[in-house]
């Protein structure tokens, strides 16, 4: 059965790459969550950090499982960083898919990133990156694999009790404070071109 699924990812460097994952068609729209257009994050962005929480936090709702879109820069990004606790400590399953492989519309693959679930810690001191499973989109043969994915991380949330909150550990904690937009380092800047957004969209996470 198709879960409603909320999708995290770096909107300014990887929103083409996420866009094909969206546009697979493997999950219905009314299933897929996290997806904004450039023209509507910015308006929320206008109204501070705070508006953007809790678009997060509506985006999150009825959803059972996130699934994190990994790029090359996805594990720095502050708003990803809080969207991935928020996901757990409401009981969300979690998994991460690595996009890096995926083709931009220049036919560029990109470099692989660093694991975001490395940077989060359970009560117990567990990573949770040895809990959160990840995948690759291109390797792993996301179109037909990725409804399993989904599901396979609804389970294993289900094994963890409702105190299992995820901390940061010492690699957040020398990041940006989350609900802080970082800029891309020094670099000309990235344009997604998209079927689902303008042009010009903005970053997010």
């Amino acid at each position: 059965m198709a879960r409603k699924t909320f999708f995290s990812f770096h909107y300014e460097r990887d929103a083409w790459r996420a866009g094909q994952v969206r546009n697979s068609n493997l999950l219905p729209t009314d299933d897929q969550h996290g997806f904004i257009d450039s023209v509507e994050w910015e308006s929320i962005k206008r109204q501070g950090d705070e508006a953007v929480r809790r678009w997060i936090s509506k985006q999150l709702e009825y959803t059972s499982v996130t699934v994190v879109l990994i790029g090359a820069e996805t594990a720095g990004r502050p708003w990803v960083q809080h969207e991935i606790a928020q996901s757990w400590n409401r009981g969300n399953g979690v998994v991460g898919i690595w996009i890096h492989n995926v083709k931009d519309q220049d036919r560029n693959t990109d470099v692989v990133g660093r694991n975001p679930f490395d940077q989060f810690k359970l009560p117990n001191g567990t990573l949770l990156s040895s809990t959160c499973k990840t995948y690759d989109w291109v390797l792993g043969d996301g179109r037909n694999n990725l409804g399993a994915w989904i599901e396979e991380a609804f389970k294993v949330r289900s094994k963890h009790g409702t105190d299992d909150i995820v901390s940061a550990n010492e690699v957040r904690k020398r990041a940006h404070p989350a609900g802080v937009i970082q800029s891309l380092a020094a670099s000309a800047p990235f344009a997604p071109h998209t079927p689902w957004c303008p042009d010009d969209a903005d970053e997010r996470g």
